[in-house]
Order: C-alpha cells, then sequence, then structure tokens
C-alpha cells in the first residue's frame, strides 16, 4: 500500500516507468489509470448540488454520497475508455499529445488491453450499481439521467470529441445534467433555477478542456480530430476560452443579481488574479519549447495548465462562497430573498 502515492496521483496526473509501476498497489494504479486528479471536477459539480439542496432544506447523505460515488466512477470509466478506444484507432501512438503529459497504460506498456477492459469493465459495473440504486429510489427520471450519463461516457471520444461536439458536452454534463441531476436525486425535484447555478461551474470544467484541446490542436488536425478549437483554429479558439473564462464570473454576478445566490459567493472574485493570467497567456501564441518560470513536468500542458489553476481556484472559492451563503441564511432568514 502506496498512500503517498494515492494523494500523488489525486493531485497530478503522475509520470511513471514501468518499473515503479510493477511495484505499485492495484489502488494506486488504478487511480493513475483512470487520471483520478482530474474527478476532482465531477466531486466538485456534486458538492454544489449538494450545497444547493441542503439550503433548500431537502439533502439526504445517503443519497448524494452514492450519486457523487457514481458519478466519479462514471468519469473514471470514461478516462479509461478513452485511453483505450484512442490507442486501438491509433490516435495516442508515438509521440501524440496525450503520451508526452502523463502515463497513456497501454501506449506506455503499463497495461494490455485485457487489463484495461477489466478496469473499464468493474469501475463501468461499479457507477452502474449506484445509478441502478438511485433509480430504484428516485423512478424513471433517474433512469433518464442514468441513461444520458451512460450515453456520454461511451460515445463522447467517438463520434462526439471528433465532430466539435467535445466541449458541448461537457458543459452539459458538468452543469444540468450533473448539478441538476444530483440536486434531483438529493431532494427529490427537478429545478431549472438549480441548472442555470450550475453554469458557473460548467463553464469552468468546460475551459479546461478546451485548453488541453487548443494545446492539441495540431497534433488533432494531423489526425483528423476535429475538435471545436481545430474547427475555430487557434486565434480563434484561444480567445473563445477567454471569453467562456469571462462567463463564468459573468454568471455568478447574474445569479447574484437575480437573487439566487447571496453576494457571498462572489468570494470568486479573489480568482480573477489568475485569470487575469490566463488573458495574458491566451493573448499569444504557444510557446515552441517550455518557459524556464514554468514548473518542472508541467510541459507540454501550456493552455490547460493555466485554465485548471484557475478553474481549482474558481470552483473552491464558489463552494467556499456558497458555505457562507448556508450560514448568512441560517442566521439571517429571509435577508436575500
Amino acid at each position: 500500500m502506496n498512500v503517498r502515492m494515492w494523494a500523488r496521483a489525486l493531485y497530478i496526473i503522475p509520470r511513471i516507468e514501468k518499473a515503479e509501476w510493477d511495484g505499485l498497489d492495484p489502488v494506486a494504479r488504478w487511480l493513475i489509470a483512470t487520471r483520478a486528479a482530474v474527478l476532482i471536477l465531477t466531486f466538485f459539480s456534486a458538492a454544489v448540488a449538494g450545497i444547493l439542496a441542503h439550503r433548500d432544506g431537502g439533502f439526504d447523505g445517503v443519497l448524494w454520497a452514492v450519486c457523487t460515488i457514481g458519478l466519479c466512477l462514471a468519469h473514471a470509466t470514461n478516462n479509461l475508455l478513452n485511453d483505450l478506444i484512442d490507442h486501438v484507432r491509433g490516435i495516442d501512438k508515438g509521440n501524440y499529445f496525450r503520451t508526452q503529459y502523463g502515463p497513456q497504460p497501454l501506449e506506455h506498456g503499463l497495461m494490455i488491453k485485457k487489463d484495461i477492459l477489466l478496469y473499464a469493465a468493474l469501475t463501468g459495473l461499479a457507477a452502474l450499481a449506484c445509478g441502478a440504486y438511485l433509480v430504484w429510489v428516485r423512478g424513471p427520471t433517474a433512469l433518464i439521467l442514468l441513461a444520458i450519463g451512460a450515453f456520454f461516457v461511451i460515445f463522447y471520444t467517438w463520434p462526439l470529441k471528433c465532430i466539435g461536439m467535445g466541449e458541448l458536452a461537457v458543459l452539459a454534463v458538468w452543469g444540468p445534467c450533473m448539478t441538476g441531476g444530483t440536486y434531483f436525486i438529493v431532494t427529490g425535484r427537478w429545478d431549472w433555477n438549480v441548472s442555470i447555478a450550475s453554469l458557473p461551474f460548467a463553464l469552468g470544467a468546460t475551459s479546461v478542456l478546451f485548453g488541453k484541446h487548443i494545446d492539441k490542436l495540431e497534433a488533432d488536425r494531423a489526425l483528423g480530430v476535429r475538435t471545436l478549437p481545430v474547427i475555430l483554429g487557434e486565434p480563434a479558439a484561444r480567445w473563445t476560452n477567454v471569453v467562456v473564462m469571462a462567463l463564468m464570473y459573468v454568471s455568478v454576478v447574474y445569479l447574484v443579481a437575480a437573487r439566487y445566490f447571496t453576494p457571498a459567493v462572489l468570494l470568486v472574485v479573489f480568482a480573477l488574479n489568475i485569470y487575469r493570467w490566463c488573458v495574458v497567456v491566451y493573448r499569444q501564441k504557444r510557446p515552441a519549447g517550455p518557459p524556464k518560470e514554468l514548473p518542472a513536468g508541467v510541459w507540454p500542458l501550456w493552455y490547460v495548465a493555466f485554465a485548471f489553476h484557475h478553474n481549482r481556484r474558481f470552483s473552491i472559492l464558489l463552494i467556499a462562497g456558497l458555505v457562507a451563503e448556508l450560514v448568512i441564511r441560517w442566521k439571517a432568514p429571509g435577508w436575500w430573498t
């Protein structure tokens, strides 16, 4: 058991050699193979739903926990299938972008197809078991949400990502589907206001994917993978992501002005200094090599590294603001209604 590696894999996507991989325990291998560091995006989405459910007096801890675990397992399954499909299609072969920033288990010889299929099957079945329980508790609407989630898990890598729909899929999944769906599971009622309130975080998740696709734009174009940045071209894609990140703040301000959120959620403005760095970086073309000031191990991540750093800060502040809002509404009920 290597708890230190567990923590490392939850924070970054560690680069690892075969000899070290062979000495790892199954949990550490699973965390690395599923790119567990990015599962925090899914946890944040479910956390927002849980906080809103608690605010509205309908929180059920067991249902929230089962739903959150199921969503994280579904995300992990998608990552495993993503690597498997891109390996089979030859997308990740050689020095492709995916193999540069972290271990691609199949391309780096850490696993064989049978292994990753087993990981995907066990992880997917565990996610499905969570979903089945929630359908049993919540009925047909939960079944529809489960079917939508399964569709994106199976078809995101191909064909959605390859026809410019991947970014829009992330906006829908990490917004109304995850946050709105989790709120429904926890409270037993669907609320379109929650779906709207999910937009700040959904836009953040979309900005991270957008940044990654800009980073690998040339490699994707050469392989015929038509992500949205490939379709738009690099300059337009860079400015589009600047706008996407700006809309994270605009949507929060709107929700406060509409009195759905209290001003406590404006804590997110303390992420604006990182957004400013992002604007500076996104105004310029990607450098040919790693700048000397870039921390070791980050390159070839560039645009996505800044987007991820910004989104993590923004999301933490958003959740802190929502928790503060719970306290405000408890101490001064009706103050912002």
